[in-house]
């Protein structure tokens, strides 16, 4: 009997140490809930976790480009932490992503929590630890059954670099009391802010397209383990009751009924947690299920549950006053992401089962039948389907090239026809009979249907208008022979090389250009096709000449390392061309190295400085100056030959205006994007101006005077549903071409646009239009019908020639999110090839 107590007392013993020595984020840290935590101050807590507790455990994924570590912690019972790689192979053999199964592990529900994809929503990272900290808490029991079935991979922070922004510049400007009012400094963030990473880009539209470097590392590591469940923790205005599922429309026809039947039972289970405390809560408002680049769509397409919870904070710094007269701290909203996360779990593990069954009769059964009209996608060959295929294989979706000819018929994306083709060898095929058969159809079908024009974001995305190829969608999935990659012969570089010939057709010419300039190397580029024996030498084509090039040593070899990452590259043997366009005449002009400045600071839209920020960072690597908007006068702009002006107001003094534009007629060269364009709209000398007439533009006054009329006696109600009427969300907008002018090299016989915004331009007097709005023009994804009308026979880019210089104008943003491939060819034209 003493035995038996002595043990006892043993076990018990070691059950209030190991209380003990599990630290609640409270005790960890002393301003928990008062200020926010330092990012080194969470990895330390959960390091903490991780030392005291057999119920965590951590993997670092990645860093940041500031080089901060990207981590998730697997939180389950030590046993099923000890089976980890079996769970996943299993998760994954159930779908048809692994040939690895253990039969002696029983099914696992795998639960991914993400935490602060937008930097200054810091209350997500709060919450995190208190959600893992009541995870493994040894005195929670309840939490402990959750996680016998339950894997939960919980990530704190996606986006450490925006987080870190925003705590430093709130911590240094924050006083020893706290201040509620408004007017307080520490609830006027200061540009560019915390949401965005290092390269100011929106994370949280960035899960399809991976475009930045915490998104490729995150879906790598989210892809080899294909969650059930995944959370998506947010803030947004602070004034704003807590969001929870069940989401708004419109919802993706794709997302399935236990996908929404869960919803509807965590909308059930967090209202009664949020009852109890009378907190306030809206649902099935604003967050819809559409775009399938968020963190709730993307897991959604890919099998899972996904969902977005949404608490008010944005701009609350550490407490603000709200205006029902109360307050919202800190603790309030990381206590409230906590009830909802924690709910989320306690939910999922309850319906294990279901959600089991649920998401691989998804995955299994999409493959064979699909959701959409069509079964297999075939791309015309073209160097574009080098980026579309990484695309590809960053998110696991299969793909093969077509090894045979085979007439074929399908949809064109170009036409929007059925057309008669020939699949020939080297052709993109893509086939819905695949694990990821639902994601491969939501980023291929032509027309998404929208069953509520109120959406959240863009409407259409298709991929091959993306990228500038010839697309075709097969209603049948057609048997043919077929290859994993195309096979590239190793170059023989002759002793002596005239010319090098650089094609320009994809981003990766705009690199090796790039390349080239840095070294100093003199480059050309051909006005006309010009023929030279079987090289045929296109428009926008590079010329690396020996001629002009005589103090290179080792001509041959130099220039073949540098254009060497452009397959496609060749050599020239003679200057002389057969059809009269030789080397040395005029059809060959010499690019000028391009001398940035882009322009920063208040006024400007941070995501599209830093859209064209990342494009010259990471997409080309090329060299750029970053000036604020307030050290522009302490800038000789004639030190530069290019100025970039990124989407924003910009508070020039007329002073100012003039020396830019004495800069333009002297040589220099503005890019300038969406807002950007007020600048020069309608100003003297500048050629851009929305209306082509006096005439048009009174009766286009008319026209909004009446319409102005007729809203005075309409329900008010539906104001916003009229407003859509005049918008464009994001629509995909198709544009003929000037193909004779550099900015539309490479692009193809069209340009689709992906316009944002309602900004049109009527066709330029005395400039080149060289990408414009026809007047039956075709298009994918909402228009409103008000401004779908005004966009005929408008501008979307077009060059304003003044003395030596030039301003173009971009009236959409080719950058955009830095998905839109052929507009990051576009952009290099505009950059590297416009004199």
């Amino acid at each position: 009997m003493k035995k038996t107590i002595f043990a006892f007392c043993i076990i018990l013993t070691f059950f209030y140490d190991a209380v003990a020595q599990v630290q609640s984020p409270t005790e960890f840290l002393p301003t928990y809930g008062k200020q926010i935590s330092h990012y080194h101050q969470v990895e330390n807590y959960f390091k903490h976790l991780t030392d005291k507790s057999t119920f965590i455990k951590q993997q670092k994924y990645g860093a940041t480009p500031e080089h901060r570590d990207l981590n998730v912690f697997f939180i389950s019972s030590p046993e099923n932490l000890a089976n980890l790689e079996q769970i996943r192979n299993n998760n994954l053999a159930a779908i048809g992503l692994s040939n690895t199964k253990n039969q002696m592990i029983g099914d696992k529900l795998i639960v991914w929590l993400s935490f602060n994809v937008h930097g200054n929503e810091f209350s997500g990272t709060e919450s995190a630890m208190t959600v893992a900290y009541e995870l493994i808490n040894p005195s929670n029991s309840e939490t402990k059954k959750w996680l016998e079935n339950t894997i939960v991979i919980l990530d704190p922070c996606i986006n450490p670099d925006g987080y870190s922004r925003y705590g430093n510049w709130l911590r240094e400007i924050s006083g020893k009391k706290n201040h509620p009012e408004l007017s307080d400094r520490e609830h006027m963030e200061e540009w560019p802010g915390g949401r965005y990473n290092h390269y100011l880009f929106d994370l949280n539209r960035d899960w399809a397209w991976q475009t930045q470097p915490e998104s490729k590392q995150r879906m790598a590591l989210y892809n080899q383990w294909m969650p059930q469940v995944h959370t998506d923790v947010h803030e947004q205005g602070f004034d704003s009751p807590y969001f929870f599922p069940p989401s708004a429309e419109p919802i993706h026809e794709y997302i399935e009924k236990y996908q929404r039947d869960f919803h509807a039972v965590l909308g059930e289970n967090i209202s009664k947690k949020f009852d109890s405390q009378n907190w306030l809560y809206n649902t099935s408002e604003r967050f819809d299920l559409f775009y399938p680049s968020y963190g709730d769509t993307y897991p959604a397409y890919n099998g899972a549950v996904g969902m977005t919870l949404e608490q008010g904070g944005i701009g609350a710094g550490r407490e603000v006053l709200l205006g029902n007269g109360s307050t919202l701290t800190i603790k309030d909203r990381f206590t409230h992401h906590a009830t909802a996360v924690l709910t989320v779990v306690e939910s999922a593990s309850a319906q294990a089962d279901v959600l089991l069954k649920g998401f691989r009769g998804f995955m299994n059964n999409s493959r064979k039948t699909g959701k959409g009209d069509y079964k297999m996608y075939v791309m015309k060959n073209n160097p574009k389907l080098v980026q579309m295929a990484e695309l590809l294989k960053k998110n696991n979706i299969e793909f093969s090239y077509a090894d045979a000819n085979l007439k074929a018929s399908g949809f064109n994306y170009s036409s929007k026809t059925e057309k008669g083709f020939t699949i020939e060898p080297n052709d993109l095929i893509v086939k819905i009979d695949q694990p990821k058969a639902v994601l491969t159809q939501v980023l291929f079908e032509p027309n998404q249907k929208l069953n509520d024009s109120l959406s959240y974001d863009i409407t259409a995305w298709a991929l091959p208008l993306a990228y500038g190829v010839e697309g075709y969608a097969l209603k049948n999935s057609l048997a043919f022979k077929t290859k994993a990659a195309i096979e590239i012969k190793e170059k023989v570089i002759p002793q002596t090389v005239y010319a090098f010939h650089i094609p320009w057709n994809n981003r990766i010419s705009a690199q090796v250009l790039s390349l080239l300039h840095q070294n100093n190397i003199k480059v050309r580029s051909a006005v006309k096709q010009a023929v030279f024996g079987e090289i045929i030498i296109e428009p926008g084509g590079l010329l690396v000449t020996k001629a002009d090039n005589p103090k290179i040593v080792d001509f041959e070899n130099k220039i073949s390392e540098l254009v060497k990452a452009k397959s496609d590259y060749n050599y020239i043997k003679s200057g002389f061309s057969s059809n009269a366009r030789d080397i040395g005449g005029e059809n060959f002009i010499l690019l000028k190295a391009p001398k940035i400045l882009l322009l920063s600071g208040k006024g400007i839209s941070s995501t599209e400085f830093g859209a064209a920020w990342f494009y010259l960072q990471e997409t080309v690597d090329y060299p750029v100056s970053v000036v604020e908007m307030n050290n522009i006068k302490r800038v000789n702009l004639f030190n530069y030959n290019t100025l970039i002006l990124a989407d924003g107001d910009y508070d020039f003094s007329e002073e100012q205006q003039n020396k830019i534009g004495e800069w333009i007629k002297n040589g220099g060269k503005v890019v300038a994007m969406n807002g950007a364009l007020s600048l020069f709209d309608g100003k003297e000398g500048y050629a851009l101006s929305p209306f082509a007439t006096d005439d048009d533009k009174i009766k286009s006054e008319k026209e909004d005077d009446e319409q102005e009329l007729k809203e005075r006696i309409l329900d008010f109600q539906q104001t916003e549903r009229r407003e859509i009427s005049k918008s464009i969300p994001g629509a995909i907008i198709e544009n003929q071409l000037n193909t004779t002018h550099p900015l539309s090299f490479g692009l193809g016989d069209k340009y689709y646009s992906l316009k944002t915004n309602d900004n049109y331009f009527a066709l330029l007097k005395k400039a080149i239009n060289v990408a414009f709005i026809s007047k039956d023009y075709k298009s994918y994804g909402f228009i409103g019908s008000e401004i779908k009308k005004k966009l005929n026979n408008t501008v979307s880019f077009a060059v304003d020639y003044k003395g030596n210089g030039c301003v173009i104008y971009m009236v959409d943003n080719p950058l955009f999110r830095g998905f839109w491939e052929n507009g990051n060819l576009l952009f290099s034209n505009a950059l590297f090839l416009v004199n």
